[in-house]
């Protein structure tokens, strides 16, 4: 035990005496969550819509105004000239297109049915299913509010309408940062943990001290515990410290036990720092630690569910992310935190990283050389 002791000694020296680590530990994490959270988000909130309204009557007004009347858009133009707002689109000055054609008024009143038609830049798939369901709400709103006016139904005049009233679970308030700062939280703890742990086994291959710890007595898993124990508990106060910044400055509400979650966080970064020691004894150098890491995080970080929930993904990719640990904490932290959920919500990724952990810490012992 005081070999362990020791060898934690030496590395929180080593840690807080180099200048450059210090700040990739602590500042630009911190840095990174403030920004993301602002940044990263699938929210529309000025959409530029291109007005073609070929009618000019009272109702095409109507529909118009209801647009503008929005939050979400913005009229970025109008004409008479569909090719004009082609061109709109194509040099990124509109995102849709709003037609009204002539007759719309006359149409609705005397057939009771009219058409308009939106064209919608789809080269961002997500954006523009968001664009689509956006507008075809405000459309459906409109048609309301013109049913009730052009109908006129003296038996209807005395009858309250249906006061229709929506309530969301887990995020009442629709905050897409709610959502955004668990999952930049997990991304954050990961890469300090795993590509930390990397470097710093590498680093002192190349400083040659490596090979000065290989001929004292200290045993192979007493170097490994030193090793690993030190970015477990800077891994941890990451986290900590995210959600201290999250609940004070983005309020994100904190349902679950906290004690939970950083009891599972213990278990995903035993596979996270053992994939980073896996990774130190492939490498050599720093740079090939960076090129390694890199393939896997990005693998990970756009296969974990961030933005887009996994099941969407195909059934291939879903049973490729059983290997993604990243994935497991991303839906748990979102679990705990913004649902409440208790120990047996999260039985099954818990004892599935446990395992997994266990098959990794013993894959990196076993490819660690201890050479004298």
């Amino acid at each position: 035990m005081k070999k362990i002791l020791y060898i934690l000694q030496k590395e929180f020296t080593q840690i807080f005496r180099d200048k450059t680590m210090l700040p990739m530990i602590f500042g630009v994490p911190i840095i990174q969550l403030v920004v993301l959270v602002h940044a990263a988000t699938l929210e529309m909130k000025s959409i530029d819509m291109y007005v073609i309204d070929k009618d000019l009557s009272s109702l095409s007004t109507k529909l118009v105004n209801k647009f503008e009347g929005s939050p979400f858009y913005t009229i970025s133009g109008k004409s008479f000239s569909i090719t004009e707002a082609n061109k709109e689109i194509e040099n990124n000055k509109a995102d849709v297109i709003l037609h009204i054609p002539y007759g719309f008024e006359r149409d609705l009143i005397r057939e009771k049915s009219s058409e308009i038609q939106l064209q919608i830049d789809g080269i961002n798939g997500t954006a523009a299913s968001l664009i689509n369901a956006y507008s075809t709400s405000v459309i459906s709103d409109f048609n309301k509010d013109i049913v009730v006016e052009l109908t006129q139904m003296p038996q209807l005049a005395k009858i309250e309408p249906i006061a229709i009233q929506t309530s969301y679970w887990y995020n009442p308030e629709l905050n897409y940062k709610t959502y955004m700062l668990p999952g930049i939280l997990v991304i954050l703890v990961s890469i300090i943990s795993l590509f930390m742990t990397a470097m710093n086994i590498v680093r002192e291959k190349e400083m040659g001290t490596i090979e000065q710890i290989n001929v004292t007595p200290i045993r192979k898993h007493e170097f490994i515990i030193g090793k690993l124990v030190p970015f477990m508990i800077i891994a941890l106060f990451e986290l900590a410290f995210g959600l201290t910044i999250g609940k004070l400055f983005f309020h994100i509400p904190i349902v679950g036990n906290v004690g939970l979650l950083f009891g599972f966080t213990l278990v995903y970064l035993l596979v996270v720092l053992s994939l980073g020691l896996l990774i130190s004894t492939l490498a050599s150098t720093q740079q090939q630690v960076m090129f390694i890491s890199f393939f896997f995080m990005l693998v990970f970080i756009l296969m974990s569910g961030i933005f887009t929930p996994t099941e969407s993904m195909p059934l291939w990719a879903q049973k490729v992310n059983i290997i993604n640990p990243f994935y497991y904490f991303m839906r748990v932290i979102r679990m705990i935190l913004l649902k409440g959920s208790e120990f047996w919500d999260i039985s099954r990724e818990f004892f599935s990283l446990l395992i997994y952990g266990t098959l990794m810490l013993g894959l990196a012992v076993w490819r660690y050389r201890k050479v004298a």
